[in-house]
């Protein structure tokens, strides 16, 4: 699952990611709020909950909420404060976020509720898939189908097709695709990108699937019917 993490508190911050990547969670993190905003609204990121801290530099918490409240983004919002007042709490609320943790906190909590959260998110109820031509991925167990024929991918594998699947019809860059499945801190060369759509590719000739991962020089890597593919 991937998570936006916005907090200017450095040491906190990475003490959160650490944790949060450890329970085996993809950590995108910013520590302003501007570039949370850039974040939260590029068509090239997608969440599946956000945690935001109500005093940011530049942009505040409440503010990037209820921006993304107005565009219709319903990520799952919990706020992280030392602003502890009954007042400060309902105001959280009633801007859109779903949940309010007053600091300090014990960070097993903020993972309970996270987890919370997350079960009760449409992204992984047992029906709930993304779909493309023949093939479907199933968001809860990872499974990727065609044709009655599904086979288990990867957590990687699952993360790089997931993207695919959430934006079809974009071209990805390696850089982009190693943000989505190994986070923007993860130390890995942009090239390992190539083994992981290498697997992807085996995966769907396995499935004898219309789809394929098209190369595209100098951009990066397109998913599309055998169709529609470029000769």
């Amino acid at each position: 699952m991937n998570l936006l993490l916005v907090e200017d508190d450095l040491n906190l911050c990475d003490a959160i990611k650490q944790h949060l990547s450890e329970e085996g969670f993809v950590v995108d993190v910013c520590n302003t709020g501007d570039d949370a905003f850039m974040y939260a609204f590029s068509p090239d990121h997608s969440y599946d909950l956000a945690i935001i801290d109500r005093m940011l530099p530049v942009i505040d918490g409440l503010s990037l909420i209820k921006a993304m409240r107005r565009k219709n983004i319903q990520t799952p919002v919990i706020v992280i404060t030392g602003m502890s007042e009954l007042n400060d709490r309902i105001e959280g609320l009633d801007c859109g976020a779903d949940d309010y943790l007053v600091k300090p906190f014990h960070i097993q909590e903020l993972s309970a509720r996270i987890r919370a959260l997350l079960r009760r998110s449409p992204q992984l109820t047992e029906d709930s898939t993304l779909h493309f031509e023949d093939i479907s991925l199933n968001l809860a167990n990872q499974q990727l189908c065609c044709n009655d024929v599904s086979l288990l991918l990867t957590a990687r594998e699952f993360h790089l097709l997931s993207a695919f699947l959430s934006s079809t019809g974009t071209i990805f860059s390696r850089e982009q695709l190693l943000q989505k499945a190994w986070g923007t801190a993860a130390s890995i060369e942009p090239g390992n990108v190539d083994n992981y759509i290498y697997f992807l590719r085996k995966r769907l000739k396995q499935l004898h699937s219309r789809c394929r991962i098209r190369s595209i020089y100098g951009s990066g890597y397109i998913l599309e019917a055998a169709d529609d593919e470029k000769t």
